[in-house]
């Protein structure tokens, strides 16, 4: 058994989107109809993608989408795989009237499981875009499959619960997820005593800090570490909201978090590292079909990053390597060039502005310096 002494190495992921285009490539598409104002057919997420890229064949094993991804697991082989999963996992339910609804085939879930992830988070904007129904056959398909989810649940009490994930040396990662009214989660989608949703925020002031601060302190035992996954803020813009600092701050000295796990933002964001404790504020998305679509180009939503945390043993940041990639026929490929200077030049400047910076390692890895 491994020693209690020894680090612990995470992979952390923004959004995975493997509705719609993502969805249509796998083995067992779903239904392809949309309800958008402009997209009808989840096909012509595909066609876009290869009028940009070239042909992308059809059906894909579940583990094309991963790519790069997985060289990157086998080579650093991380105790932890935690992302946001940013869709329903539903062939039913009707589709919330909100103009943009995720869902995948509950079939094609293994192509989660082909990246040997851990946790899925769910307290994000899309997991109930079919409906409660939908939410169910999410959390069942996730159960069925052995996944660890957070965030969402049949009530209050569960949503609100920690994954738990073992780790060596009897030690435990628990994974709270948090979902913030400005990334769009309507007021109704909050679990109740009597009602399925997700664990959502009133707002990100320090009266909503202090229940969620109460159970995460009830349910963290001595030499566990705590991440608490939070889904806020819009979709664009690299300006990190002052709220944010401070409820970020507040989670890790009043709620004894270890690492701020933040998502939304469809490209990457500015990292900090505060008391030793690492605060991702946006991770980008890692996964998505947006290939091809117009609007929103100077954000370079399709670059992105890869984040391995290494902590010590009372959760301080040892190391953040952070591997450059890009979306290219639907797939993780890694950035080069031009996209990894694009990527390395951004990063830098944001995360100046949060006192931390990048510097170039080995094989063209950032690595993250505070």
């Amino acid at each position: 058994m491994a020693a209690v002494t020894d680090t612990l190495k995470l992979f952390l992921a923004g959004d995975v989107m493997t509705a719609r285009g993502v969805d249509a490539i796998l083995p067992h598409p779903g239904d392809p109809r949309l309800y958008e104002a402009y997209v009808k057919h989840a096909d012509d997420y595909v066609r876009q993608a290869e009028r940009l890229n070239g042909p992308i064949p059809r059906p894909v094993d579940f583990t094309y989408v991963w790519g790069v991804a997985l060289d990157e697991f086998e080579l650093r082989q991380p105790h932890a795989r935690i992302i946001n999963l940013e869709t329903a996992v539903s062939r039913r339910g009707r589709p919330e009237p909100k103009g943009i609804n995720y869902r995948m085939s509950p079939e094609n879930f293994p192509v989660i499981s082909a990246a040997g992830i851990d946790c899925c988070m769910l307290a994000n904007n899309h997991v109930l875009d079919w409906g409660a129904v939908g939410l169910a056959d999410t959390l069942a398909t996730l159960s069925n499959n052995g996944m660890c989810s957070a965030g969402a649940g049949h009530n209050r009490q569960s949503a609100e619960a920690p994954a738990v994930l073992p780790q060596p040396g009897g030690r435990r990662l628990l994974v709270f997820g948090l979902g913030a009214p400005d990334c769009g989660i309507p007021p109704e989608w909050a679990a109740t005593d009597k009602r399925a949703g997700v664990a959502r925020l009133e707002d990100l002031s320090m009266q909503s800090l202090r229940p969620v601060a109460k159970r995460m302190l009830e349910g963290k035992k001595q030499g566990d570490l705590v991440v608490a996954s939070i889904h806020w803020g819009g979709n664009w813009g690299f300006d990190v909201p002052r709220e944010q600092v401070r409820f970020a701050h507040a989670l890790i000295d009043e709620a004894g978090v270890d690492v701020v796990h933040g998502h939304s933002s469809h490209h990457i964001k500015g990292i900090e590292v505060y008391r030793e404790h690492l605060i991702l504020y946006g991770c980008g998305d890692l996964l998505n079909d947006y290939e091809g679509i117009q609007g929103y180009t100077a954000f370079r939503g399709d670059l992105g990053l890869l984040y391995f945390a290494s902590l010590d043993p009372g959760g301080q940041l040892q190391s953040l390597d952070l591997i450059p990639t890009r979306l290219r026929r639907l797939r993780l490929c890694r950035a080069e060039g031009e996209d990894r200077k694009r990527l390395h030049d951004t990063l830098s400047r944001e995360c100046a502005r949060l006192g931390s910076s990048i510097q170039l390692g080995a094989k063209n890895v950032f690595e993250l310096r505070w």
